[in-house]
């Protein structure tokens, strides 16, 4: 079971859009650094970055093969994840639209109870 410094750094991971765009794509296969980093525009150093959080997330895991770097999806990390957010299941599904409007109006006031 993962702790909740590891919950952490795996949720910091997935805060991200582009993070979550290239454990998307390697949902389909193994992928080459530079492939991963094809579809985006930004540096390839960048995206290296993205993938070296995402690996100290314990999310992916890189290789080298021959010269060329290969990431892989590690399911495992996020199992854990999906596995602690499934102990909030017992309560009936939220409705988001409705969390969102209570979320507007808590910030909205500045987190202060409604009078």
């Amino acid at each position: 079971m993962m702790t909740a410094s590891d919950l952490d750094t795996v949720f910091a991971a997935l805060a991200d859009p582009t993070r979550r765009r290239i454990l998307s794509m390697l949902l389909e296969d193994d992928m080459a650094v530079t492939d991963v980093a094809d579809p985006f525009d930004m540096s390839l150093a960048a995206i290296s970055k993205h993938l070296v959080i995402l690996a100290n997330a314990g999310l992916i895991s890189q290789e080298k093969r021959g010269r060329v770097k290969w990431c892989k999806l590690e399911p495992d990390a996020l199992r854990d994840a999906s596995i602690w957010m499934q102990g909030f299941g017992q309560f009936e599904a939220i409705n988001l639209d409705a969390f969102e409007r209570f979320l507007a109006v808590e910030l909205d006031d500045g987190g202060e109870a409604s009078e």
